[in-house]
């Protein structure tokens, strides 16, 4: 059976492959720690510390699921070689698409997991705080900025992460102006992270009467959502506070009180906005949060140790500097600027599949 022969020849790479990733992910190193963790977590008085205690769990939690992929891995090219001395010792060719099918799949899982690896940034495993904004387009802009919000939401339903809407501002004709929302789970932010910068749509405008093909942007920024163990001063003169009326969905508390909250950095210009709390105090809370993020990322991406070296206007957008492009007509197809990965199933992406991008960019690191 020649299949099964190209099968197993491919086998060989395959279990190269795989001990090539196990290297990279240092499994001998994370079973250290999983034990030291563990043999920390039996000791009396674990809990005193609830704070420290939880951190360590969730760092326990994170390293298992490395190490269980990595097993699952190594276990499904196991059950792969057994397939194929089964089918060897019966003669039995019916079985080989079945082994092809399994072997592909498993091929897909060792990518995952070789993607996983590379998220090893200091900021990788957090949260992700998502913000997309609808650029200068009018209707056609705020709606493509709303499909935007509906990709990333089903793209973390998909990743079965949790989302907390913080922000979301309607546009009066359709769309919206603005969202800000959590993407809780792990490595979210890792993986979100490339999504940064501005998303263009090519379309017959479903706005324009004439039917005519409209281009429009939308931005999506993504930061870390900083934990309160990272400590980021900020300056009170150097912030301003305004409260107005929510303007979202809410129930009967919208629109009655001023309780939303926005806040502006005045050395940078970044403004940032919550109104999806139910009270003043937790809107403010939640957008202190979000600036804080917001200057962390920053100060990171421009090289700076110090909050304070953070002058200039970073409010604004360049429509220039587009990383992806979503093409509806005159044809179909999604294209990554930065890695040339493409996906002529616009449909597709638009309801979150959006790996190929996020894998594309992250492997760039290995080259």
């Amino acid at each position: 059976m020649i299949e099964l022969e190209q099968i197993k020849y491919e086998l060989n790479d395959a279990k190269a492959g795989l001990a090539e990733i196990g290297a990279s992910l240092g499994l001998d190193a994370l079973k250290s720690r999983l034990s030291e963790i563990t043999h920390i977590s039996e000791k009396e008085g674990f809990w005193d510390d609830h704070a420290a205690a939880q951190k360590l769990l969730k760092e326990k939690k994170s390293i298992e699921s490395r190490i269980r992929d990595y097993d699952d891995l190594a276990d499904g090219l196991e059950e792969v070689e057994v397939m194929i001395d089964l089918a060897e010792e019966e003669d039995d060719a019916s079985v080989v698409p079945e082994i092809r099918s399994g072997y592909e799949q498993w091929k897909k899982d060792l990518d995952s997991l070789r993607v996983g690896a590379l998220l090893d940034g200091e900021y990788d495993g957090y949260n992700a705080i998502v913000s997309i904004h609808a650029g200068s387009g009018g209707t056609d802009a705020q709606d493509w900025a709303e499909m935007l919000l509906r990709m990333y939401l089903r793209w973390a339903e998909s990743k079965k992460y949790r989302v907390k809407m913080w922000d979301l501002q309607d546009a009066n004709e359709g769309g919206i102006k603005n969202a800000t929302f959590l993407v809780e789970g792990e490595y979210a932010y890792g993986y979100l992270k490339n999504e940064k910068g501005v998303h263009r749509i090519v379309r017959i405008s479903p706005f324009d009467s004439s039917a005519r093909r409209h281009t429009s942007f939308s931005s999506v920024d993504v930061m870390p959502e900083i934990d309160d163990e990272i400590n980021v001063e900020i300056d009170p003169d150097d912030i301003r506070i305004d409260t107005f009326r929510s303007s979202g969905a809410g129930g009967q508390h919208v629109n009655k009180t001023d309780s939303a909250i926005r806040i502006t950095h005045l050395p940078t210009n970044i403004v940032v906005s919550c109104q999806n709390e139910r009270s003043q105090h937790q809107n403010k809370e939640v957008a202190m949060r979000i600036l804080k993020s917001r200057l962390v990322e920053l100060a990171e991406r421009e090289h700076k140790e110090n909050l304070a070296e953070l002058a200039g206007d970073y409010s604004q957008i360049t429509w220039g500097s587009q990383i992806r492009s979503y093409v509806f007509h005159p044809y179909s197809l999604v294209k990554d600027h930065r890695t040339n990965a493409e996906n002529g199933n616009v449909q597709a992406v638009m309801d979150g599949d959006l790996d190929l991008f996020i894998n594309e960019k992250l492997k760039q690191k290995e080259q």
